[in-house]
């Protein structure tokens, strides 16, 4: 019965792509389908200048022995009211898609938790939005906020310092998000105000002000500061 049964011809294995004559790589990490070097993209400014400028600044002003005992940055909360979304459904998709502009990262709508009827306001309903990033997003948008969106705020002379909360984390708010040069003003609808908060694992305000100054964050100088 063996003998009777004829065998199967084996197909040839389709013919891959090479670049240049030279042999197929497919199976190299790293590479394309196509054989062309991938180059990993580069880390960002703000991420590279924490752990090489901030990391042995920070151990040598507060003295930590370990690169792992300096406060760090988490994570960034972007949240966004949107009353009117309870009227206007179409006010609510301008500004997610505005808020996705800005920090690069689709957001989540935030709803209402109970219902409030002298505002109108029924449980479930949308009226926010919120982004959290986290990572290399995360640094990118801290880099576009400091370097480009704060200068442009009109009369700025400074971030105040009573955003902490007493575990090192800082609050700020803009009163305008069209201070990001991502977003078309003919497209926007209204100014909206913007509250973004800056998660680290400080523990105090002491040290998550050190953080934050040492990374760019262009805080007010108070007299005191002025005359030391």
């Amino acid at each position: 019965m063996a003998e009777k049964e004829e065998k199967k011809e084996k197909k040839p294995a389709p013919a891959q792509k090479t670049v240049g004559g030279a042999k197929p790589t497919t199976a190299v990490k790293g590479l394309t389908t196509e054989g062309i070097v991938e180059k990993p993209a580069a880390p960002p400014r703000f991420k590279t200048m924490y752990h090489k400028e901030v990391v042995p600044e920070m151990m040598k002003e507060l003295g930590y022995t370990n690169p792992h005992q300096a406060p760090k940055l988490v994570k960034i909360v972007i949240n966004i009211g949107v009353s009117e979304a309870k009227d206007n459904i179409q006010a609510l998709d301008s500004a997610r898609e505005e808020l996705a502009q800005i920090a690069g990262q689709l957001p989540q709508v935030r709803r209402a938790k109970k219902s409030i009827s002298n505002f109108k306001l029924r449980q479930g309903m949308p009226i926010g939005l919120r982004v959290t990033l986290r990572g290399d997003r995360m640094y990118e948008f801290m880099d576009r906020l400091i370097t480009t969106a704060v200068p442009r705020i009109r009369d700025f002379r400074g971030i105040e310092r009573r955003g902490f909360d007493g575990r090192g984390n800082f609050n700020l708010g803009l009163k305008e998000h069209l201070v990001f040069p991502e977003l078309n003003l003919e497209k926007t609808q209204k100014p909206r105000g913007l509250n973004i908060t800056f998660v680290t694992n400080a523990g105090d305000d002491k040290a998550g002000m050190e953080l934050l100054s040492r990374m760019g964050m262009p805080f007010r100088k108070h007299d005191a500061d002025k005359k030391s």
